[in-house]
C-alpha cells in the first residue's frame, strides 16, 4: 500500500506542477495573454483523456504480465523528452494560429510523461485493487488530488519566486525520473499477477452481499455531464479573472486548486458534501457570479472580484463532485468512471478553449456553465430512489431550484444581450474580446467612436471630419506621450515604435518625413484600425504594422534607433509580464537612440507598476520621471499614469518635461522583475 500510495502522490504532483511551469515558458512567446492557460488546460485535459483511455484499455485488454512489459517500455520511452524544455525553434512567427501551435508544442515537450504520469493513478489504483483482496482504491484517488493541489499551491509562493524557469524544468525532470523507476518497480513487481483475480472479479465490502449491476448509458451521461459542468466553469472563471488582471500563475492556480479541493473532500469523505446545505448555497453562489459577469465588477476592488468568483465556483464544485461521488461505481468499475470523468473534463475543455473563441463574438461561456450547473443541480435533486420524476418536482426543493433556474437563465440571457446591444462591431479571437462603440453617423460635432478589449477603453476618435486627427483619452499633450512626442529637432524626420496598435491614436502625431512601426499581435486590430478608425490611413508618415509579439519582433530585429519608443500593449487591464522585466527593458534600450524617449503607458485599477519600473530604471542606471494627469472638464482627456524613461537625466531638464513630473519611487518588497521572476501581489492597489 505505502509504494503504491508514494507512487501515486508523487506522479499526481508532477502531473499539475509541469502545468504551470510550462505555461509560464512559453507564456511570452504568445503574447502574455490569458488564453496561453486556458490552451495549455485544454490539452492537459485531452493527455488526461487519452491516460485514463490507455489505462482502461491496458486494464481490460491485455494480461498483468503484458501491462507491465508495456507500461515499463513506455516509462523508459519517455525519459527521451527530458528535460521539458521546449526550444527556441518554437517561438512563434506571428502569423500561425496559436492554439494549434501551443497544442503541438506542448505535445513534443511534454506529451508522453505527461500521459504516463495521467495513467499512474486508475493504474495503480486498479493494480491495487486486484492485488489487495477487499481493498477500496477511493481513499488513493483523495491522495491524488491532495499531491495535485500541493503541487499548485506550491508553485506560485515558493517554486515560482525562488527558482529560475529552467530550473524549475531541471527539477521537475529529475522528479519525474523518480516518479518512472518507482513506477517501473512496481510494474515488475506485479508481472506474475495471473494467478490473482482480475479486476472485474474484485468484490469489495461495499459489494457483499449481492452483485452490483452495470452502470447504465444514462448513469454514464449524468457522470459525462458531472465532470464536464466544473470543467467548464474552471476555465470560464479563469478567463474571466485573468483577461482584466494579469494571466499570472496565482490566478490560473486559484480555480484550479479549488477544484481539486472539492474532489479531495467529495471523495475522501462523504461527510464534507452535504447536499441540502450545498443545494441551498448554490442559489446565492450562482447568482453572485452572474451578477458579477454581467456587472463587469468595477466598483468592487480585485480582491473582492476574486474572492467572490472563488466562492461560487467552489460551491459549483462542491455540488458537482458531490453528486459524482455519491454515485461512484464498486471498484470493479473503476477504470469506467474514470474514463467518464476525464471525458467530461475534456469536454469542458474543448468548449471553452475551442469552441467559444470561434462561435461566440463575447465571453458567453461564464454564463453558459453557470446555466448549465443549475440544471444539473435540478437534475440531481429530482433523481431520488423511489420518487417519480413529477413527484420529486412537487417538492419544495426542486420546485425552488428550477423557480432559480429559470430565474438564473433569463438573468444570463439579458447579460448576454446587453454585451451585444449598441455596438457596430463585436469580435472575439484567441486574444480576447474587442468592440467598436459608435455614437452617430459623423455628421455631428460630437459624434465618435470607441475602442474596447473586454470592459477596458482602448481608444476613441472624433468622427467628424474636421476632428479626426485630434488626441483624446490617453495621448492628451500634457500626457507623458504628448510631452515625449513633442520633443523633436525641427525639420529632423521622427522615428517612433508603438508596442501596440490599438485605434492607431498614435499615428496622429506622425508627420510627412516621420517613419512609424507598430507591433500588434492581434490580427484583428489592424482590421480594425483600418476601417472603423482613421488615425493609421490618415497618417501622412511612412508607417508599417509588424505582426507578432511586440518583444520577440523586437529581438529579431537590428537596433532601431528610435527617438520614442512606445509601450501600450496591455489588453485590458491585464498585464503581460513579460513586457516588463529587465531583459525586456535592454532590449528596449538597445531599440532607442540616446537621446530618445521610452514611454511606459502604466494606468490600471488593479496593480501599480511604479516601483516595478522605478527598481528597473535604477538597476540599468537610466533616468526615469511619473508623469500623472488629471481627467479634463470635458471628459475627452483620461487621468493617466506614465513612467518616461531615458539614457541620461538631462532628457528631463527641458520643455516639455521640466516640473512635469516627479521621480518614480520604489516600494520596500518589491523586487527585480526578471524573465525569471515577477510577483504581482506585492504591486496590488
Amino acid at each position: 500500500m505505502f509504494l503504491y500510495a508514494v507512487a501515486i502522490f508523487l506522479s499526481a504532483f508532477l502531473l499539475f506542477q509541469v502545468q504551470p511551469i510550462i505555461a509560464r515558458i512559453i507564456l511570452s512567446w504568445f503574447g502574455g495573454t490569458a488564453a496561453v492557460w486556458t490552451t495549455c488546460m485544454l490539452f492537459f485535459q485531452i493527455g488526461l483523456l487519452a491516460g485514463y483511455f490507455y489505462s482502461h484499455s491496458l486494464i481490460k485488454r491485455l494480461s498483468p504480465r503484458a501491462q507491465s512489459l508495456l507500461h515499463i517500455g513506455l516509462l523508459v520511452l519517455s525519459l527521451a523528452a527530458l528535460p521539458i524544455l521546449p526550444g527556441e525553434g518554437w517561438k512563434p512567427e506571428g502569423t500561425e494560429n496559436p492554439t494549434v501551435r501551443i497544442l503541438v508544442l506542448l505535445a513534443a515537450t511534454v506529451g508522453l510523461p505527461y500521459l504516463l504520469l495521467s495513467t499512474t493513478s486508475p493504474l495503480l489504483q486498479a493494480w491495487y485493487a486486484r492485488s489487495e483482496k477487499g481493498a477500496m482504491p477511493y481513499r488513493l484517488f483523495a491522495l491524488s488530488n491532495l499531491g495535485s493541489m500541493l503541487a499548485l499551491l506550491t508553485y506560485p509562493p515558493l517554486i515560482e519566486p525562488n527558482m529560475p524557469t529552467r530550473l524549475q524544468a531541471y527539477a521537475w525532470s529529475g522528479g519525474y525520473v523518480l516518479f518512472a523507476a518507482l513506477t517501473c518497480y512496481l510494474a515488475y513487481k506485479g508481472r506474475g499477477a495471473e494467478s490473482l483475480a482480475p479486476v472485474e472479479a474484485v468484490v469489495t465490502e461495499g459489494e457483499a452481499g449481492g452483485e452490483e449491476a452495470p452502470p447504465t448509458l444514462g448513469r454514464k451521461v449524468l457522470w459525462v455531464a458531472l465532470a464536464a459542468c466544473p470543467s467548464m466553469l474552471m476555465l470560464a472563471v479563469t478567463n474571466h479573472m485573468s483577461q482584466d488582471v494579469a494571466a499570472i500563475p496565482f490566478l490560473w492556480v486559484l480555480p484550479l486548486s479549488l477544484y481539486l479541493l472539492s474532489f479531495i473532500l467529495t471523495f475522501d469523505a462523504r461527510g464534507w458534501y452535504q447536499r441540502n446545505i450545498f443545494l441551498v448555497l448554490l442559489a446565492p453562489g450562482l447568482g453572485g457570479m452572474a451578477y458579477l459577469q454581467w456587472s463587469n465588477a468595477s466598483e468592487l476592488k480585485m480582491q473582492w472580484t476574486i474572492a467572490a468568483l472563488a466562492a461560487g465556483f467552489f460551491i459549483c464544485c462542491m455540488v458537482c463532485h458531490g453528486e459524482l461521488a455519491a454515485r461512484k461505481p464498486a471498484p470493479r468499475y473503476l477504470t469506467s468512471f474514470y474514463l467518464a470523468l476525464s471525458v467530461g473534463g475534456a469536454i469542458g475543455g474543448l468548449f471553452v478553449g475551442v469552441v467559444a473563441p470561434y462561435l461566440f463574438q463575447n465571453y458567453f461561456e461564464l454564463p453558459i456553465a453557470l446555466g448549465f450547473c443549475g440544471l444539473l443541480a435540478y437534475i440531481v435533486a429530482i433523481e431520488e430512489p423511489g420518487y417519480t420524476w413529477r413527484q420529486a418536482a412537487a417538492t419544495m426543493p426542486a420546485f425552488s431550484l428550477l423557480a432559480g433556474m429559470v430565474g438564473l437563465w433569463i438573468f444570463l440571457g439579458r447579460s448576454v444581450h446587453d454585451s451585444l446591444e449598441g455596438y457596430k462591431v463585436v469580435t472575439r479571437n484567441f486574444y480576447g474580446t474587442l468592440r467598436v462603440r459608435q455614437t452617430g453617423n459623423g455628421s455631428n460635432w460630437e459624434d465618435y467612436k470607441t475602442l474596447l478589449h473586454g470592459s477596458i477603453n482602448h481608444g476613441e476618435q472624433w468622427m467628424h471630419p474636421a476632428r479626426r486627427r485630434e488626441l483624446l483619452t490617453y495621448y492628451c499633450a500634457d500626457t507623458g506621450i504628448g510631452r515625449a512626442m513633442r520633443v523633436r529637432t525641427e525639420g529632423a524626420p521622427h522615428k517612433v515604435g508603438v508596442l501596440g496598435l490599438g485605434t492607431g491614436t498614435m499615428a496622429a502625431f506622425g508627420r510627412k518625413g516621420d517613419d512609424y512601426t507598430f507591433y500588434e499581435i492581434n490580427p484583428v486590430v489592424p482590421k480594425l484600425a483600418h476601417e472603423e478608425f482613421t488615425f493609421y490611413p490618415d497618417c501622412p508618415a511612412t508607417k508599417r504594422i509588424i505582426m507578432g509579439d511586440g518583444r520577440l519582433s523586437l529581438e529579431r530585429q537590428p537596433p532601431q534607433n528610435f527617438d520614442v519608443l512606445m509601450m501600450d500593449a496591455f489588453s485590458g487591464d491585464s498585464i503581460p509580464v513579460h513586457l516588463v522585466t529587465k531583459e525586456a527593458f535592454q532590449l528596449y534600450f538597445r531599440h532607442l537612440k540616446p537621446t530618445g524617449y521610452l514611454v511606459m503607458h502604466i494606468s490600471n485599477k488593479y496593480l501599480d507598476l511604479e516601483p516595478v519600473l522605478a527598481r528597473i530604471a535604477g538597476e540599468l542606471n537610466k533616468s526615469s520621471m511619473l508623469v500623472e494627469t488629471n481627467e479634463d472638464e470635458s471628459g475627452d482627456c483620461f487621468g493617466t499614469t506614465f513612467i518616461v524613461m531615458a539614457h541620461t537625466p538631462e532628457a528631463f531638464q527641458t520643455q516639455p518635461f521640466a516640473n512635469a513630473g516627479t521621480q518614480p519611487k520604489l516600494k520596500t518588497g518589491v523586487g527585480m522583475w526578471t524573465d525569471d521572476y515577477s510577483n504581482l501581489f506585492r504591486i496590488l492597489k
